[in-house]
């Protein structure tokens, strides 16, 4: 009796697994006919949302992989193109929502940057930028408590705080404050010469 119930079990798993590969094969048809019938007009839609035709493209293929994650839908009598055309909306909309926040943020960033009282023109921004550039060139060459002392120290914080931090004696502060303007000082003048102001 145990030895019909053995025998029987590998053909029960055999034709379990054939009817999940023929139905794996259904769902990767149907899909693919879904998504040549409905790809060019997804991509349309999120092109006149979105304005981009790059930006477009990678939401069309995310919409689709969203279809693709829920085989239930290939099968089904639904209405599978509205809910592909609410996706595509949907993810359209939020892509919009999100490109307004980042640029909302970079131009508050932006202004924060430069003072509204400043008169700079394109010239002295540029300027500004490379000298920027130059003071964290030299700081990465630094010796990383130095480098750590010197920001610290522009960014306002005291003495007794730069010794917490720095897990250093206060009385030692000074000192390695000296020293790391000496430094940087040292390796600026090297890189970038002496007409060029600190």
């Amino acid at each position: 009796m145990l030895q019909n119930v053995a025998e029987e079990f590998p053909a029960a798993e055999r034709q379990a697994r054939e009817r999940n590969e023929a139905g794996a094969s259904l769902n990767s048809k149907r899909f693919d006919e879904l998504f040549l019938a409905h790809h060019p007009c997804i991509l349309g839609v999120l092109r006149r949302v979105l304005g981009e035709l790059g930006r477009a493209e990678d939401l069309a293929s995310e919409v689709f992989l969203k279809l693709y994650r829920r085989p239930e839908l290939h099968s089904s009598q639904d209405n599978v193109a509205g809910w592909l055309y609410r996706t595509a909306i949907n993810l359209g909309i939020d892509a919009l929502r999100a490109a307004a926040r980042r640029n909302r943020y970079e131009h508050a960033a932006a202004r924060a940057e430069i003072p509204q009282d400043s008169q700079e023109n394109g010239l002295q921004r540029v300027l500004r930028a490379e000298r920027q550039q130059h003071v964290r060139a030299v700081l990465a060459e630094l010796k990383p408590v130095h480098a750590q002392a010197l920001l610290l120290r522009a960014s306002g914080h005291s003495y007794k705080e730069l010794a917490e931090t720095l897990q250093i004696d206060r009385a030692s502060v000074g000192t390695l404050l000296i020293r790391a303007e000496a430094e940087f000082e040292k390796r600026y003048r090297k890189l970038y010469g002496r007409e060029e102001s600190l």
